[in-house]
C-alpha cells in the first residue's frame, strides 16, 4: 500500500515542500530511504523503528521503501522522522487520517517517541502557507516560532502518540497562537547606553550618521580610546526593526539553530562580533551543507570586527563581494544557495602595532616600515567599502572626571528614526530601506546636487584622488546628513561633512 505525507526541507534560507512517499510490500523485512538523503536522514530508520514499537504500535515486517520527493534535491537533518513514521502507520493501516494531505509534519523522534525540536521551522511554516497547506504539526518547542506565520493552523506535539490521536480525530491537539503584535511591540531594553561614553562627540556624531543611513564605518585610534565601547552601543541607536525585516532575520537564525528559547521572532537588530581568528567560510557562510555565516547572521543589523587588521587577510577580503551585493552565493554539487548579507560593517583598529602612531599623548615606537606593513593588512578596495572613516582620539582626563551626562541613546535614536522614516517614505515601493543601499542610477534620481555642491565635490575628488566608489559613497552620506537635518535637498555643508569622513585613509595609508 502506498501512502503520502507532506513535510518540508531547507534550501538556503527558504523552505520547500517534500512529499514522503511510502510503499509497503511483501518480501524480506527492510527499510530503504531514497531521494538523496544524508546520513542523518538514513539513520532515521532506526529512530522510527524504535519509536513505533515504544509507543505501542506494531512495526510492520514488510519491505518498506521511502521516497523523499523531489528526488533531485539533497535532504539533510532529522526533519523527516515524524512524516516517515506517520506514512508507515498509514500504509500498515494502524492510522486512518483522511485529511493527511492538508497537513505538513515536521519533527525529530527520540527512541521513546518523544518529539525533539529542529532548526528552520519558520521558513518551513512560510513554505506551507505559500503552498496553501493550512495545517502544520511541529515539535512543541518549535510551535511558537511556527505560529508567527499568519494564515495557517499550528499544532505543537510532545510525542508521537499525540500526533496519531490528532490525525485520527481521537483527541485533537490545541492550536498554538502568538500575540505577535504584543510581543513585537514590547519595549526593548538596551543594557548599554551612549550616556555612559565620556567625550568623543565627533565619533558619536559619525555613528549617528552611520545608523541613520545604514553606512559602513571604520574607527581608528589608540588603545583604550573607546572604539569598542562606542561600537557596542551602536545597536541602541539603530532604528526599530520592521516586521518584514524581523522575519528575514528570524529565518536566518532559525536555520542556523541560533534562535533563543521562547523567542518566536527576533525583535531587535542583530549585533555580531566574531573573534579575529574566524575563518573566511565561517564569516561568509558555506560548508558541505551550506549554512549562513556571521555576515548573514548580522543581516539588517551590525557586524562588528574589532582589531580589524588582526583578522586573516583572506577573511577580510572575502567580505568585499557580499558587502557590495548584499548577498552571498555558495555553489555546491547539489546546487547554489544564496544568503542575504545587507549589514552595517563596523570595524575598529589601532593605527600601528604598538597602537600610538599619530597619538598626541604617547610616542609611537614602530618603524615606518612596520607601520606601513600593519596598515597594508587592510587593502585599498576593502577600505573603499567603508562610507565613513573616523579617528577616535584618546579621551582627556578633564572629560573623564566631568560629572556632566552625555546625550542618551534614546534621544539619538529619535533623530535616527526620523531620518530613516524620511528614507522609507522616499523609497516606498522600491525595496530600498536606507541611503546606503542606493545604486548609481538611484543617486541621480534621489540625490541631485546643485552647482555649488558639484564644484566642491569636483575639487575634492581631484585633490584627494578619490575613486568612483568613494565619490558615490560621499553623496550617499551627504544624503543621510541632509535627512538628519530634515532637508529636502543636499547642501554644500552636508557635502563638506561627508568629505570629512573620507579623509583618514589619506592620513594613515598614503602618508607614511
Amino acid at each position: 500500500m502506498i501512502s503520502k505525507v507532506n513535510s518540508c526541507a531547507i534550501s538556503g534560507i527558504d523552505g520547500y515542500i517534500v512529499t514522503v512517499e511510502t510503499d509497503m510490500s511483501n518480501g524480506i523485512p527492510s527499510m530503504d530511504i531514497v531521494g538523496l538523503p544524508d546520513a542523518a536522514v538514513k539513520e532515521s530508520k532506526e529512530r522510527v523503528k524504535a519509536a513505533i514499537k515504544n509507543c505501542g504500535f506494531s512495526y510492520p515486517q514488510k519491505k518498506i521503501i521511502i521516497n523523499l520527493a523531489p528526488a533531485h534535491t539533497k535532504k539533510e537533518g532529522a526533519y523527516f522522522d515524524l512524516p516517515i513514521t506517520a506514512a508507515i502507520l498509514i500504509s500498515s493501516a494502524q492510522l486512518e487520517a483522511n485529511d493527511i494531505e492538508d497537513y505538513i509534519l515536521i519533527g525529530e523522534l527520540s527512541l521513546d517517541g518523544g518529539m525533539r525540536s529542529v532548526n528552520g521551522i519558520l521558513p518551513m511554516a512560510l513554505a506551507a502557507k505559500e503552498n496553501k497547506i493550512k495545517n502544520i504539526i511541529v515539535p512543541f518547542d518549535n510551535a511558537f516560532e511556527a505560529a508567527v506565520v499568519d494564515g495557517i493552523n499550528v499544532f505543537g506535539a510532545k510525542n508521537l502518540t499525540e500526533v496519531v490521536r490528532h490525525l485520527s480525530g481521537e483527541e485533537r491537539l490545541e492550536k498554538v497562537t502568538v500575540d505577535i503584535d504584543a510581543f513585537f511591540n514590547d519595549k526593548i531594553e538596551f543594557g548599554e547606553d551612549f550616556a555612559d561614553v565620556k567625550g568623543q562627540a565627533s565619533a558619536k556624531r559619525a555613528l549617528e550618521v552611520a545608523a541613520a543611513g545604514g553606512h559602513n564605518l571604520i574607527m581608528i585610534g589608540a588603545p583604550g580610546s573607546g572604539k569598542t565601547m562606542l561600537a557596542k552601543r551602536l545597536v541602541s541607536i539603530l532604528p526599530a526593526i520592521t516586521f518584514s525585516e524581523a522575519l528575514e532575520v528570524t529565518k536566518i537564525y532559525s536555520i542556523a539553530g541560533k534562535l533563543p528559547p521562547n523567542t518566536p521572532i527576533i525583535k531587535s537588530r542583530p549585533f555580531r562580533s566574531p573573534h579575529h581568528t574566524i575563518s573566511p567560510q565561517a564569516i561568509t557562510g558555506g560548508g558541505a551543507v551550506p549554512k549562513p555565516g556571521e555576515i548573514s547572521l548580522a543581516h539588517r543589523g551590525v557586524l562588528f570586527l574589532d582589531e580589524f587588521p588582526e583578522f586573516r587577510k583572506e577573511t577580510i577580503d572575502s567580505l568585499r563581494q557580499p558587502l557590495e551585493d548584499g548577498y552571498f552565493t555558495v555553489g555546491r554539487v547539489a546546487g547554489s544557495f544564496t544568503f542575504p548579507s545587507e549589514t552595517m560593517l563596523i570595524a575598529s583598529m589601532n593605527p600601528c602595532k604598538c597602537g600610538y602612531y599619530g597619538d598626541a599623548s604617547r610616542k609611537c615606537t614602530c618603524l615606518p616600515g612596520q607601520i606601513q606593513k600593519y596598515l597594508n593588512k587592510i587593502s585599498g578596495p576593502m577600505l573603499d567599502r567603508f562610507d565613513i572613516h573616523i579617528e577616535v582620539p584618546t579621551v582627556k582626563y578633564s572629560e573623564l572626571e566631568s560629572s556632566e551626562k552625555s546625550e542618551s541613546s534614546e534621544k539619538i535614536r529619535e533623530r535616527v528614526n526620523k531620518a530613516r522614516n524620511i528614507q522609507l517614505e522616499r523609497y516606498k515601493g522600491k525595496n530600498i530601506f536606507s541611503n546606503a543601499a542606493l545604486s548609481a542610477a538611484d543617486l541621480e534620481v534621489y540625490c541631485p546636487l546643485d552647482s555649488e555642491c558639484k564644484t566642491l565635490l569636483r575639487n575634492v575628488f581631484e585633490k584627494l584622488g578619490l575613486s568612483a566608489r568613494a565619490h558615490s559613497r560621499i553623496i550617499k552620506v551627504a544624503r543621510t546628513i541632509a535627512d538628519l537635518d530634515a532637508s529636502e535637498n543636499i547642501k554644500p555643508y552636508h557635502i563638506a561633512e561627508a568629505i570629512r569622513y573620507r579623509s583618514l585613509d589619506k592620513k594613515f595609508w598614503f602618508n607614511n
